[in-house]
């Protein structure tokens, strides 16, 4: 028998339907999968990279499930190596931090319960701290498109595994927008939900308070499903909140920035001619369209690491890093060690957190019955140009991210303008948590009228 052909990019929606025809074996899946990722090793996709002794169990126990009963009987799935998963590593990007969990993180417990397979442990940015892919000790994670190029970060393996056909979805994290930043760098569906509407029980924190698991995927509906599996209220997460998985609403207006955007880069043009395609596009869409000020995300931003809540990534690794301090990436490790500057006092937390409450409002009444739209990144940067800048490039990339989360918004990353660039853009829609079925019914709508043209 000959070699079977796979496609590059993988969906829950194909390997279903080859599974159901027996076309196909998830064996036989796993095989492929193994020698793409061997194939890639370059581009240091991979902590724990998938291996058939440990990823066998997982398929052994398929026999037992009901194939229609278990929405992702046999479905491969990457994780990023800040989430837990039983027996194997959990490195957070730094091999001196590593411990190996007894239990699966609450979320990906739900995806194996589903079915699901878990391939291994994919790169990050240290401790999750950084937008850009290049923070780890394990090497810089290449773009899927562009290898001179940067993958995105801090979710940097998990979004080019997706890319590189390596899986049909990825576990991701999102803080400052690592769950949407490599989504839209490298053409795939960056979905981020509501905080607390997925459990981050075993998860490595970051900013515990607004941490989010993520998913990167190929398709809306594959995002969609992974969303409806892995929601849901934990008791045992005091950070859960009881969210339902949204039903689909179209909101009454887009709101888009008013001012000019500054794009950067070396794609920098390309970018602005595909940011003016995307607004035109969205402009077909029939739903009112509204330009407003973005100043109140601006500053909600700048609160991210110009704020008090770096002080609380320190809180979350400063004693290990005051131990290990030879260990750490230099480049984290500096990011990391300003939040222990004695400007972060006790009132100077209270008076940004009352800011943020009033910030908050605003918004609220500014994305009343609406969805907000930018572009995911202002545009992308050579690895080179991270390396010897590394703090300014970083920063550019979360100008239109580091709100989200506290701002208590969701968001879904898409991509768009591919006519225009040579590698990925996207835009990010955005609604307040309890209007997450805005976003989901929008970016169905424009991905809808997007394949009609």
């Amino acid at each position: 028998m000959g070699k079977k052909a796979f496609p590059r990019k993988l969906t829950i929606k194909w390997l279903r339907e080859k599974y159901r025809s027996k076309e196909l074996t998830p064996e036989e899946v796993i095989k492929e999968i193994i020698s793409r990722a061997k194939e890639d090793e370059h581009m240091n996709i991979w902590i724990t990279p998938p291996s058939i002794e440990h990823i066998r169990p997982y398929l052994e126990r398929l026999y037992e499930l009901d194939f229609e009963k278990t929405p992702l009987w046999g479905i491969p799935f990457a994780i990023k190596d800040n989430i837990d998963q039983a027996g194997v590593p959990t490195t957070a990007g730094c091999p001196a931090y590593a411990y190996i969990p007894a239990e699966h993180a609450e979320v990906v417990e739900r995806l194996i319960a589903a079915g699901a397979i878990p391939l291994g442990k994919t790169n990050l940015d240290q401790f999750a701290t950084g937008l850009v892919g290049t923070r780890s000790p394990y090497g810089e994670t290449c773009n899927a498109f562009n290898e001179e190029l940067i993958s995105g970060g801090s979710s940097s393996g998990s979004a080019v595994a997706v890319a590189r056909g390596h899986a049909p979805f990825s576990l991701g994290t999102d803080t400052a927008g690592s769950g949407r930043v490599p989504a839209a760098l490298n053409h795939l569906i960056g979905l981020k939900p509501s905080l607390g509407a997925w459990s981050t029980r075993g998860v490595v924190p970051a900013c515990e308070s607004i941490d989010c698991v993520t998913v990167f995927s190929n398709t809306l509906e594959d995002a969609f499903l992974i969303d409806s599996l892995a929601r849901g209220f934990d008791p045992n997460c005091p950070w859960s909140r009881n969210i339902p998985h949204p039903k689909k609403k179209m909101p009454k207006k887009i709101c888009i920035p008013k001012e000019t955007i500054e794009f950067f880069g070396p794609y920098a043009s390309e970018y602005r001619h595909a940011w003016n395609a995307a607004i035109s596009a969205i402009n077909q869409l029939g739903i009112k369209m509204e330009y407003i000020e973005s100043a109140v995300f601006c500053e909600a931003a700048d609160m991210l690491y110009e704020g008090p809540w770096v002080a609380e990534r320190w809180a979350a690794v400063g004693e290990f890093i005051n131990k290990h301090s030879n260990k750490v990436f230099p480049v984290t490790e500096e990011v990391l060690r300003s939040g222990a500057d004695d400007r972060y006092s006790a009132a100077s937390v209270f008076r940004t957190m009352h800011r943020l409450q009033d910030l908050k409002c605003q918004v609220r009444k500014l994305l009343e019955d609406a969805v907000l739209v930018m572009p995911t990144v202002g545009g992308t940067w050579t690895r080179e140009q991270v390396r010897n800048n590394p703090f300014e490039t970083n920063k550019a990339l979360g100008r239109f991210t580091n709100h989200c989360n506290l701002l208590d918004l969701c968001a879904i990353a898409l991509p768009s303008g591919e006519e225009f660039v040579k590698i990925p853009f996207g835009i990010t829609f955005f609604a307040t948590y309890e209007n997450e079925g805005f976003i989901f019914a929008l970016a169905d709508l424009f991905i809808k009228k997007k394949c009609e043209k």
